[in-house]
């Protein structure tokens, strides 16, 4: 089981609409795009941007 609070870094694989897939950095290529809601994402992500998850919230990184 995960723990919802540990830091986590994800790439945007793509944007679908409403959604975004995001890819787990480190994590096996065969392992699921992990799909979020956009309303849930800081507003100026776009593919390929860099997030951190961490207290439940993403943060895009520069």
């Amino acid at each position: 089981m995960t723990n919802l609070f540990e830091k986590r870094y994800y790439t945007v694989a793509r944007i679908d609409g409403d959604y975004a897939m995001l890819k787990l950095e480190g994590a096996p290529e065969d392992l699921e795009l992990k799909q979020v809601a956009r309303a849930l994402l800081p507003p100026d992500i776009m593919e390929g941007s860099r997030l951190c998850y961490e207290m439940m919230q993403y943060t895009l990184l520069y």
